[in-house]
């Protein structure tokens, strides 16, 4: 098994701005553990942010957002 990345999912919020911490505390987790000399573990992606909140994802440093509810809409009950 080989470790690419990391996923990160925020707390449900109607503001975007609060995902920010979190996104950005995980582009530092991943820039501070890089270094380690393990060669099962790249940590070159960054998946996090979801429809409401990827261009926050995306200037935080994502490179993998999941797009959900702006590609198929929200979910029927």
């Amino acid at each position: 098994m080989v470790v690419k990345g990391l996923v990160e999912i925020p707390p449900p919020t109607n503001d975007p701005e609060q995902a920010c911490s979190y996104f950005r505390r995980l582009r530092e987790s991943a820039l501070a553990l890089s270094p380690q000399p393990i060669s099962t573990i790249s940590l070159k992606e960054l998946s996090m942010g979801m429809s409401n909140d990827y261009y926050v994802a995306v200037e935080k440093g994502a490179t993998m957002v999941r797009l959900d509810k702006a590609i198929f809409g929200a979910r029927r009950a």
